[in-house]
């Protein structure tokens, strides 16, 4: 199903039943509102004005459209502010970060937590039981605009309680930090600063339990939401629409309150700025499409956050934000609502309905102009939602491959990343362009989460290996990839005492006992399986009895393998990883493909999806028996093909 961000207190009150007509005209099932709408539900302390968003509610309902209600805490109003200055959030140089555009507030603030029951107390008492309320989103991207982790007082206060929460005393957490390092030993839990405005580096153990707390603060600021609208709203359900590429919040945890998953999809903003890494020769070559793994990649990942997941805001035009704003070509807001649906989005939903002509985002496209009339994604979108109406999608399957997601490791490489170019992001991109590259689907599982079931699992990197995930591990007959740095920590970010692997050495023979981080330029080679690759930035001396399966070129071993485990002891590249995953995977019966460039498959049941974001006409890798039931086997440039199997 299809939907649309809508703004009704942005428009003139007479406009609302002909936007909600022309909604379903276009095929739209669900409209989001009221995310950013605090100082109109509330523009005195204490004085509510509900009745226009009821108005709004009761007309867009009387078209049959449902209503996805956002809680509007991303947006507390001038007065609230004004009144609580302790509300605000402080930035890594301890300033403060003011009112005048959004997310102005710390999750750590006791002030705003009380304010944020009182108006999701409100909302959701008011809308609660209305019949045209299917569903609630809670606040808006948490993390947005780097606001996950704050630097003031009352970040300070929440920081040492939750300390004293996790190690009791203050002698365990001197042990754990190894604070008699540079005589950093404190002798209560109130001489503990935050780390950010030390001399030098932080100590590492420091600034990963800062990570940590922060993480948890978010879960628990969403956790308060979402239990006022159990009680008030029961049997609706309710989302957070996350962003692309966030890692400073544990996605996973947030999650465990929700019942659905959302992010927002920006494909062509988030090529040309870098969420993920793309190169300069792609930006120019996908420019008007979008890199063909990004959207993919942020699918599969809120898929393993949630089973049940929307996109929640799909580009549709131009967008305002990025350093360049093009167009998209003709056709890719039909092909990126119909890829998220073959990853299994149960809504795809457009930001947004009409462009707004001032403010912030007025060069920020809609389905509609600023003018009221229809803009090309309108159309696009009607063409979906025509599509859709004769083809009935089946449910998801487990993909046959695994690639465990950890936030964790994005925290700790951060922390302590000992070489500039290593970036958990880079590493499990690499990993996920090979996978894809290959056609094969992929599964994003948490640490911990269960790999029964799967053929091939990679771990890109997962420097502390927690209990859970040392048995999610011994519990798969699944061919394991792990790389470089995994079982490298200790959860209190010290070295193992056996030396990394730590405790995957139990069950995987190797000792890492020297690293080595290159800079750019400075590349080394190894052979394997007669081939030989070259790689860089990042390099281990390992110790085994094993004999390698891969050697560099100075004759160490730069692959291990015992049983069904693998490890690589470099930085592999996405040509590696496709030869050697490509290898693991036709050994373990999978079928694989070398697709062209631009060209992408998605399974969804018994249906394959070929999506084609390059400029030619590409052929799908389709059976001579295949059924096609849209399009055909030659996939139009920025077109796709839908085949039963």
């Amino acid at each position: 199903m299809l939907g649309v961000c809508y703004y009704p207190e942005h428009w003139p009150r007479e406009r609302w039943a002909e936007d909600a007509r022309r909604m379903r005209e276009c095929g739209l099932t669900y409209v989001r509102i009221g995310e950013f709408a605090w100082s109109r539900l509330e523009p005195e302390p204490g004085r509510f004005e509900f009745e226009w968003l009821e108005a709004a509610i009761e007309t867009l309902g009387q078209e049959g459209l449902k209503i996805v209600l956002g809680t509007p805490t991303p947006t507390p109003p001038k007065w609230l502010i004004d009144q609580h200055p302790d509300i605000l959030a402080y930035d890594r140089q301890g300033r403060v970060r003011g009112f005048g555009s959004r997310r102005h507030y710390t999750f750590s603030s006791p002030t705003y937590r009380r304010e944020t029951r009182r108006i999701v107390t409100a909302v959701a008492q008011r809308f609660g039981q209305n019949p045209h309320v299917a569903g609630w989103q809670t606040d808006n991207e948490y993390g947005c605009h780097d606001t996950t982790r704050s630097y003031g007082p009352e970040d300070l206060l929440a920081f040492r309680e939750w300390l004293r929460a996790k190690y009791g005393s203050i002698e365990a957490l001197n042990a754990a930090w190894g604070n008699v390092f540079w005589s950093m030993e404190y002798r209560t839990f109130e001489e503990i600063d935050l780390p950010n405005l030390t001399v030098t580096e932080a100590n590492p153990a420091h600034w990963l339990d800062f990570y940590r707390f922060s993480s948890d603060q978010v879960a628990a600021y969403n956790k308060l939401q979402v239990e006022i609208i159990r009680q008030y709203s029961p049997g609706r359900f309710i989302t957070h629409n996350f962003m692309s590429y966030t890692p400073d919040f544990d996605h996973f945890k947030v999650a465990e309150d929700l019942d659905v998953a959302s992010w927002d999809s920006y494909p062509l903003g988030f090529t040309d700025m870098d969420v993920l890494p793309v190169s300069e020769e792609e930006k120019l070559r996908y420019a008007r499409t979008g890199h063909p793994d990004i959207p993919a990649f942020h699918h599969d990942l809120y898929r393993g956050v949630k089973p049940r997941w929307w996109v929640m805001e799909q580009q549709p035009g131009p967008v305002n934000w990025a350093a360049h704003n093009p167009s998209p070509a003709p056709g890719m807001v039909r092909l990126w609502t119909w890829e998220a649906l073959a990853h299994g989005a149960e809504v795809v939903s457009y930001f947004r309905w009409r462009q707004f002509p001032q403010a912030q985002e007025q060069m920020h496209a809609g389905l509609n102009r600023p003018d009221f009339q229809p803009d090309v994604g309108y159309w696009e979108a009607q063409q979906v939602a025509r599509e859709l109406e004769g083809l009935e999608l089946p449910p998801t399957q487990q993909a046959p491959v695994a690639l465990v997601f950890d936030y964790e490791a994005d925290w700790v490489t951060r922390i302590q990343p000992q070489g500039r170019e290593f970036t958990y992001r880079d590493l499990v991109w690499n990993f996920y362009q090979a996978l894809r590259s290959l056609g094969l689907d992929v599964d994003f599982v948490k640490p911990g989460g269960s790999l029964e079931g799967y053929r091939l699992g990679v771990v890109p990197c997962s420097p502390i290996l927690h209990e859970a995930t040392i048995r999610a591990l011994h519990n798969t007959q699944a061919q394991l990839v792990f790389g470089p740095r995994t079982g490298s920590k200790t959860e209190s970010m010290g070295i193992p005492p056996n030396l990394p692997p730590g405790k995957l050495a139990e069950w995987l023979p190797i000792r890492v006992t020297r690293v080595e981080s290159l800079c750019p330029g400075v590349n080394f080679a190894l052979e394997w399986n007669g081939q030989h690759y070259t790689s860089s930035v990042w390099k281990e001396w390992v110790e085994s009895d094993l004999a390698p399966v891969a050697k560099f070129d100075d004759g160490r071993g730069a692959l291990w393998q015992h049983d069904n485990l693998h490890y690589l002891a470099f930085w592999p590249t996405v040509a590696f990883l496709r030869a050697y995953l490509g290898h693991l995977a036709n050994r373990q019966g999978l079928q694989t493909f070398s697709l062209s460039e631009g060209l992408r498959l998605r399974r969804r049941g018994h249906l394959t999806f070929a999506f084609n974001y390059g400029p030619h006409e590409q052929q799908a890798p389709a059976s001579p028996q295949a059924r096609f039931v849209l399009g055909g086997r030659m996939v139009p440039p920025h077109g796709l093909s839908i085949w039963e199997s």
